[in-house]
C-alpha cells in the first residue's frame, strides 16, 4: 500500500476541509498515478470532494464508522474491515488519499509514500507526518522543481523500511 499526498514547506496538508494550494501539475500527477487503482479515504475526504461523489476510475474504499452503505464506493465501518478490504486487493494498486487521521493510522502499514512538496506556506490547520524525521522513513527520490499555478513544488518518494503488516 501506498499513500499519496500535498504537502506545504511545515508538512501542512489541510485547511478547513480543503486542499491548501490549487495545483493543477499536482492534479495531474495524481490522476496519472491513481486512475484504474483503488483510493482509500475517511469520510470526510469524501464529503470534500464535488458533491461528496467518489473518484472517477477508481475503486474507492471509505472509512465511514456511521455511513450508510452507497452503490458508487465501499463502504467499511471499522479499521479490521478496512484491512479485510484493503487485503482484496495488490498493494501496488492501494493509495492512501486522505484525511489527516487515515493518513496518521495508515502510515506504518505503507511501503511508500508519494509527496508532492509544495515550497510555501499554506496555513495549515492539520499536518503530515514529517517523514524526514521518522527513523523508518528514507526520501529515495525528489523531482525538479516545476512551477504551478504560481507555486513551486518537487515530486517525492519516501520508502518505508519497516513496513507493519494488517495481522499486527
Amino acid at each position: 500500500m501506498k499513500a499519496i499526498v500535498v504537502v506545504d514547506k511545515n508538512w501542512g496538508i489541510g485547511k478547513k476541509n480543503d486542499l491548501l494550494f490549487s495545483l493543477p501539475a499536482d492534479m495531474k500527477h495524481f490522476r496519472e498515478t491513481t486512475a484504474g487503482k483503488v483510493v482509500v479515504m475517511g469520510s470526510n475526504t469524501l464529503l470534500s470532494f464535488p458533491g461528496g461523489k467518489p473518484l472517477k476510475n477508481r475503486t474507492n474504499i471509505v472509512l465511514w464508522p456511521d455511513g450508510d452503505d452507497r452503490d458508487d464506493c465501499k463502504i467499511v465501518h471499522t479499521l479490521p474491515d478496512l484491512f479485510s478490504e484493503i487485503s482484496k486487493y495488490s498493494d501496488e494498486d492501494v493509495y492512501v488519499i486522505g484525511g489527516a487521521m487515515l493518513y496518521k493510522t495508515l502510515l506504518p502499514y505503507c511501503q511508500e509514500v508519494i509527496v508532492t512538496k509544495v515550497d510555501a506556506d499554506g496555513g495549515a490547520e492539520v499536518f503530515y507526518e514529517n517523514l524526514d524525521q521518522l527513523k523508518d522513513w528514507s526520501c529515495d527520490f525528489v523531482g525538479e522543481s516545476i512551477e504551478t499555478n504560481g507555486y513551486w513544488i518537487r515530486f517525492c518518494l519516501y520508502k518505508n523500511l519497516n513496513v507493519k503488516r494488517f495481522t499486527e
